[in-house]
């Protein structure tokens, strides 16, 4: 089995593969890698399986030592870590590949894969990133904006008397209460956002079709009546680490 990585700000997805798939997977808090809790997280989570390999994308620097560190104790093993460097399956046409962050980078390896290209990859995460591979196959860049989470929580955190709100789905765009109002701002709002901004990449590669894949935590909420995306992928990320993986060996 391979073990995989998603080092991200608030969760480390870790994942557990073989050569056609992820068999298991679970979320552990990032900030636990600073002391026990995410290392003996990791154990419980692998148990007695055999680990043969490791491999790793991470948005927060000064954990990944200590991701690869745990591996190199429990299992002796050298994790891949995925940069610019030791990409595959896709090219890159963008002018400093260093500043692609890498978990984005696995996302169009894994949407290349699954639908060919061009493609577009919406991770909605902290922020909501778009990630674009052209035609040719290469990764081009992409557009960040605000995260759902993070602009409805600085509402409540900039105003005296705007809630904080657990978003889903709403069935009128008239709010009726100040919850109600807010929650069709961003989600119905939101909906609107990524439609525009998917018909502009659409333009601007000249693309008949355009497949989008979403991924994250409000995918499946946001996609769901939003016909201009494909296909929602949760293992999106790991995925792309798996093939990773693959192709180096």
């Amino acid at each position: 089995m391979i073990l995989l990585f998603d080092i991200g700000n608030t969760n480390t997805h870790v994942g557990l593969a073989n050569a056609r798939r992820i068999v298991r997977h679970t979320d552990i808090p990032t900030n636990g890698w600073r002391h026990g809790a995410a290392r003996h997280a990791l154990t419980r989570f692998v148990g007695s399986t055999r680990v043969e390999g490791a491999v790793i994308c991470s948005v927060v620097p000064h954990v990944t030592p200590l991701v690869k560190k745990a591996t190199r104790s429990l299992w002796k093993l050298t994790a891949l870590e995925l940069t610019p460097k030791t990409l595959r399956g896709v090219g890159i046409d963008y002018p400093r590949p260093q500043t692609i962050g890498p978990d984005r980078l696995a996302n169009a390896v894994a949407a290349r894969a699954r639908f060919g290209a061009p493609v577009v990859v919406v991770d909605f995460g902290t922020a909501v990133t778009f990630d674009v591979v052209n035609a040719r196959g290469d990764y081009v860049g992409g557009v960040i904006a605000p995260g759902l989470a993070a602009m409805t929580d600085y509402l409540h955190e900039k105003t005296a008397l705007l809630p904080r709100i657990r978003i889903r789905e709403v069935k009128s765009a008239i709010g009726k209460s100040t919850e109600h109002a807010m929650l069709v701002g961003a989600v119905t709002g939101y909906r609107g956002l990524v439609r525009e901004l998917i018909g502009e990449l659409r333009r601007e590669l000249k693309a008949r079709r355009l497949p989008v894949v979403a991924t994250g935590g409000y995918a499946k909420l946001i996609a769901a009546n939003l016909p201009e995306i494909e296909a929602v992928e949760p293992l999106l990320t790991l995925e792309g680490l798996r093939l990773t993986w693959l192709a180096q060996v």
